[in-house]
């Protein structure tokens, strides 16, 4: 099977790092890794997190935090949604009923 990824340089706090990715997701991996750099220059910037790896965990909890947030947004969205055809088939449903009466 023919390897598929390419090497891919990104820069996290001003140091480089080569990744493996996968063909046509270099975007995707560059945009990731600017909004990673951006999180670990806000947490480093307030002064309260020393040591990269510090900020690192710090930065990967609240990305963490966020998807969460968004998957339970979401799960609470498609709950939202799923009742709301409920109702909607229950009352077709209800207006649907005289006219089985009138087929029997």
């Amino acid at each position: 099977m023919k390897d598929n990824t390419i090497p891919v340089v990104v820069r996290i706090l001003d140091k480089e790092y080569r990744i493996a990715c996968q063909r046509g997701e270099e975007n995707d991996l560059l945009t990731s890794a600017r909004y990673l750099d951006g999180k670990m220059r806000s947490i480093r910037s307030t002064g309260k997190v020393i040591g990269t790896d510090r900020v690192a965990v710090m930065a990967a909890l609240n990305i963490a935090h966020e998807l969460l947030q968004q998957q339970h947004q979401k799960d609470s969205a498609s709950g939202t949604f799923r009742t709301r055809l409920q109702r909607i088939q229950e009352k077709i449903e209800i207006a649907l009923e005289p006219s089985k009466r009138l087929e029997v």
